[in-house]
């Protein structure tokens, strides 16, 4: 093995996302800081929004798949009587109309809590018939965006300062704020933008947690990047809201040599896995992730194998 390959830090790092940048951009600092592009981060932020951001590094990064269970917070601040073709500031605006009252928004707020069926922006990274949207958006194109379910623990009016208020918000991976901005205000009888949006939290990860490499907001958060590196254990699983369990050295071997899953599950080495799309699997003795598998159409298989013992 190359030695400076070696050395590259296996784990996760919290970052604090500026404004103004995108989320590939926001990982240069910690590319230079470590001497390596083998990281990457899962759940984009938009480059006008600013949060937290999940950064895995070396080894860590087999397991972006898996991280998108998460729920997040974010504040978000919209701007109403404006639409933008973006739903965020740095678009251009395509409609406008009165702003509402608080009552009108405030009542409509309950229609969007639980799980609803949302339709994302046009100007996003879904694909629409093998290219992004955001692609055929740009080409003067109106690409065709299908409604999926997601889910909204919570939603708050956190303030009201017309044009603008400020929503607090809780929901499952894949929800898009600018576009629960955009249908708050289509319910309320009006349109709107997203001017602002922090995201505060990913599953047990907190915004104050997070370090700012520049120092830019925090100078108590400007640390060694190195330093704030997380390790790939259990802790980190339970905050990711992944459920993990202990091998012993048999079972540790069998898994190493890609032996079935099925065989394992009717031997009895592997049992009682819970009812969830991953699970993890360590040794005791150090901690250390010896695979994920996961678990789809109710058939188990190797999601990644850590070790090669």
């Amino acid at each position: 093995m190359d030695s400076k390959q070696s050395l590259i830090p296996n784990g996760l790092l919290l970052l604090r996302k500026a404004p103004g940048l995108t989320s590939f951009e926001s990982l240069r600092v910690i590319k230079k800081a470590l001497s390596t592009g083998k990281l990457g981060h899962t759940g984009t932020l938009d480059k006008f929004a600013s949060g937290l951001l999940l950064v895995l590094v070396g080894k860590a990064v087999k397991l972006s798949p898996w991280c998108s269970f998460c729920y997040k917070e974010y504040q978000g601040q919209i701007r109403f009587g404006i639409e933008t073709d973006t739903l965020d500031p740095e678009g251009k605006i395509i409609k406008e109309a009165e702003i509402p009252s608080r009552e009108a928004v405030e009542a409509v707020l309950s229609g969007f809590r639980g799980t609803i069926q949302q339709s994302p922006p046009a100007y996003s990274a879904i694909h629409v018939d093998g290219k992004r949207a955001y692609e055929l958006s740009r080409q003067g194109k109106a690409p065709e965006m299908k409604k999926r379910p997601v889910v909204i623990n919570e939603l708050e009016l956190l303030s009201w300062n017309p044009p603008f208020a400020e929503i607090g918000v809780s929901c499952s991976s894949g929800t898009y704020i600018r576009a629960l901005a955009r249908d708050i205000a289509i319910a309320a009888g009006s349109c709107s933008h997203l001017t602002g949006l922090v995201r505060s939290r990913i599953g047990g990860f907190h915004l104050s947690e997070a370090i700012d490499p520049e120092g830019r907001n925090n100078p108590e958060h400007s640390q060694s990047i190195p330093d704030a590196i997380r390790p790939i254990d259990p802790e980190l699983f339970n905050a990711l809201g992944l459920p993990y369990m202990y091998a012993d050295q048999e079972l540790i071997q069998k898994i190493s040599c890609g032996y079935a899953i099925n065989k394992l599950i009717e031997r009895g080495l592997l049992k009682n896995l819970p009812s969830f799309p991953a699970v993890g699997i360590f040794k005791k003795e150090k901690d250390e992730l010896i695979a994920v598998i996961e678990q789809k159409a109710a058939k188990w298989s190797y999601g990644h194998v850590f070790t090669n013992h």
